[in-house]
């Protein structure tokens, strides 16, 4: 009986592609894997970052269930995920509709939504903080200059909440904008052309064609931006570094002071697992409930 010849082709089909991906996976085995099942691990011990290093079981998540910092950096990371997460898609997609054109001068727009997004947040924080600062910041000098009076956009726990809000939107729409620009770009052109042969406007457009064809992206979009707002740190630290009080003390400050100010490494990993689970539960629900576009895509 003869054996079936594996085709030559069959190398650069299966095995090229998985050379190409093997340093990525190692990348991400080393230090997403490993570090994931090392705070696992750590989340069960009483752990120090000098050594002492005493089995504890359940007791750090038990305790976390009485603790009320825990719950109030919780709830303030939850408030604003909620509100940045549906402006970011808004504005996104809004810009990305603007410049989704194929003319040169759409170019010269893309760059300069983009721009922001190449900047560290770390710079970002820095210059809002120079611009929105109560004594010697730019916009309240230019307020009190014609007469108004200052406004406390970072020592006010409202508005330095939604400071945040506004400038998380303003440094990371242009990357999600460019993945909708994509989407758009993708979608076949004789669909445009038959609907404005059968008459349809540009609202008809978008929501008959637009909006359907790029649902798979949007969703994308969606997870990414929930993931990344649930991890914001550096902008926040920089910008308002929790305070006033507490009012924009996220999830991530408070894991950061407890594992490295307190010393507290265990009960700083059952803080972390927490957030994973939370992460991976809403992004679990989040394609479960868009699963026809995920397939699709």
């Amino acid at each position: 009986m003869n054996k079936k010849k594996i085709p030559k082709s069959s190398f650069h089909q299966v095995k090229a592609p998985m050379l190409f991906l093997l340093p990525n996976m190692l990348i991400f085995f080393i230090f997403i894997i490993i570090p994931a099942v090392s705070g696992l691990r750590m989340s069960l011990y009483e752990w120090s970052i000098l050594g002492e290093h005493d089995y504890s079981g359940l007791l750090n998540f038990i305790n976390l269930v009485k603790d009320h910092s825990f719950w109030n950096s919780l709830g303030n990371t939850i408030r604003y995920v909620f509100f940045v997460v549906p402006l970011l898609t808004a504005s996104s997609l809004f810009i990305a509709l603007l410049v989704s054109g194929q003319e040169k001068s759409v170019g010269l727009f893309r760059g300069f939504y983009y721009l922001p997004t190449m900047l560290s947040f770390i710079i970002v924080g820095i210059s809002w903080r120079w611009i929105l600062g109560d004594q010697i910041g730019i916009v309240n000098y230019l307020l009190t200059s014609i007469g108004g009076k200052s406004v406390r956009w970072l020592t006010s726990p409202a508005m330095a909440t939604a400071s945040l809000i506004f400038i998380t939107v303003w440094a990371q729409t242009g990357f999600y904008m460019v993945m909708f620009v994509g989407g758009l770009q993708a979608i076949p052109e004789t669909l445009f052309e038959a609907a404005r042969i059968d008459g349809a406007n540009v609202f008809q457009i978008f929501r008959k064609i637009k909006f359907p064809m790029i649902r798979p992206t949007m969703l994308v979009v969606v997870v990414l931006a929930t993931i990344n707002a649930f991890k914001a740190f550096e902008l926040i630290f920089v910008l308002t570094k929790g305070g006033p009080g507490t009012a924009t003390k996220f999830l991530v400050q408070s894991i950061y002071q407890v594992a490295f100010e307190e010393d507290r490494m265990g009960y700083a990993s059952s803080m972390a697992v927490v957030l994973m689970v939370i992460i991976g539960f809403l992004t679990f629900i989040q394609f479960k409930l868009n699963k026809k576009d995920y397939a699709n895509e």
